[in-house]
């Protein structure tokens, strides 16, 4: 059975076999610490590359060594005090006079502790390998097929900027050998005629032929001159074609209250929460559109620059952004068709009047249709109308969660524990 080896160096001389070996073998050690990290950063630097201490105690190794006592023989080269079969004194404890390394204030960044940089994609992966969208069904009707273009050969026509110029010179190279080659079997039998009447004696008429010989080469070699080094035929395109993947259809639903309410404080909590939101979704599934619904006393679909930097005040109305999502559904994403999700993010002050209806909303109008709806309340002074309200459909309905985020650094348990693989 063949066996193929990756043995391509992965920067600074190092092998990426050897490192992936390394980061499987050592995996839960590296998760520990790479979640540890996530708590210290900030979201938008989530994409770069994170270095992270691993224990030395965490990766040592069992050896074989010799125990104290017993009696061996060893050899000591260049000993100039003992002879054959003397008896060494056993050296007597230092008693902890020995040199140590420095001390370290935490159990982290010892001097023998070890220390591994990984790249951005490999603490995303890392990051993200335990989290889905919940309940993702593979719908049987009208599957959606991810289009995407795959190297297919090569094609004689084409567009300049898909010219294959190594392919163009192989087959131009090909083309003037298999033209020539009637010429240069010709030259070669002239050649070896000349040969033959350079070595007889030299006569008039010898000689005379051997210029005529000569001739009929050069003649021979200007016409093989007159062959273009590369013509139209030999052009090669570089050739893809469309490749239809099946992938189940799924939309994501993101409502944020823009509230006078929620100050900016409040607010940056939910955008860190999108973000992630959002770079979770692009990085695990091809296909999924996202809808982003804002609210204060009336919704709106807006795009996302819209919907993560426009500036907008007034009060709480948290009805309006559902009807639109129960609208948007309705019109645009049948759930016979789509797996439909939902996050929401609020300080949870609405008015008392529409809690109620929220909750009529939500039960009615939205979770039978949704796979999984989750809701987010930000540093709330104390749980209000809506939380409670919320609390009832979550007791009455399985695929509705909710939690509280009261500082940044929750945003990521929370999220973690909103979209953990069950």
């Amino acid at each position: 059975m063949s066996r193929i080896i990756d043995r391509r160096l992965n920067g600074k001389n190092k092998s990426a076999v050897n490192r992936q070996r390394f980061i499987k073998r050592f995996k839960d050690q590296i998760k520990t610490a790479v979640g540890k990290a996530i708590g210290k950063r900030n979201i938008t630097d989530i994409c770069n590359s994170e270095k992270i201490i691993i224990p030395k105690k965490d990766i040592t190794e069992p050896r074989f060594s010799h125990g104290k006592g017993g009696s061996y023989t060893s050899i000591h080269a260049g000993n100039k005090e003992f002879t054959k079969n003397d008896h060494i004194k056993r050296p007597e404890s230092q008693g902890g006079q020995g040199q140590g390394g420095d001390a370290s204030n935490s159990d982290e960044t010892g001097e023998d502790n070890f220390a591994f940089e990984i790249s951005k994609d490999e603490f995303l992966d890392l990051f993200f390998e335990d989290l889905c969208l919940p309940n993702l069904i593979q719908k049987e009707l009208k599957e959606l097929e991810t289009v995407r273009y795959a190297r297919a050969g090569y094609t004689t026509e084409g567009v300049p900027t898909n010219i294959n110029i190594l392919r163009s010179m192989k087959t131009a190279k090909s083309r003037k050998l298999a033209i020539t080659g009637s010429y240069r079997e010709k030259i070669k039998e002239l050649e070896k005629e000349i040969k033959k009447l350079e070595e007889e004696n030299f006569e008039d008429s010898n000689i005379k032929e051997i210029v005529e010989l000569k001739e009929e080469i050069v003649k021979i070699k200007t016409k093989m001159e007159k062959i273009p080094f590369i013509d139209k035929i030999d052009i090669r395109y570089n050739n893809k074609t469309a490749v239809k993947e099946p992938s189940s259809k799924a939309v994501m639903f993101c409502i944020m209250d823009v509230s006078g309410s929620m100050d900016e404080a409040k607010k940056d909590i939910a955008k860190r929460f999108f973000i992630l939101l959002y770079l979770f979704l692009n990085r695990n599934y091809k296909k999924i559109e996202l809808v982003f619904i804002r609210h204060h006393t009336s919704a709106k679909e807006v795009s996302e620059e819209e919907f993560f930097y426009s500036r907008e005040t007034g009060g709480t109305v948290v009805s309006s952004a559902l009807e639109l999502m129960a609208d948007i559904i309705d019109k645009r994403y049948p759930p016979s068709q789509w797996n439909i999700y939902g996050a929401q993010a609020s300080d949870g002050d609405n008015w008392n009047n529409d809690s109620p209806k929220c909750n009529e909303i939500l039960l009615n109008k939205i979770m039978p249709k949704v796979q999984y709806f989750s809701y987010v309340e930000i540093m709330p002074r104390h749980h209000q109308s809506l939380w409670e309200a919320y609390v009832g459909v979550k007791n009455v309905v399985s695929n509705f969660s909710m939690q509280n985020i009261k500082s940044p650094q929750q945003i990521y348990p929370v999220f973690r524990e909103l979209f953990e693989s069950k």
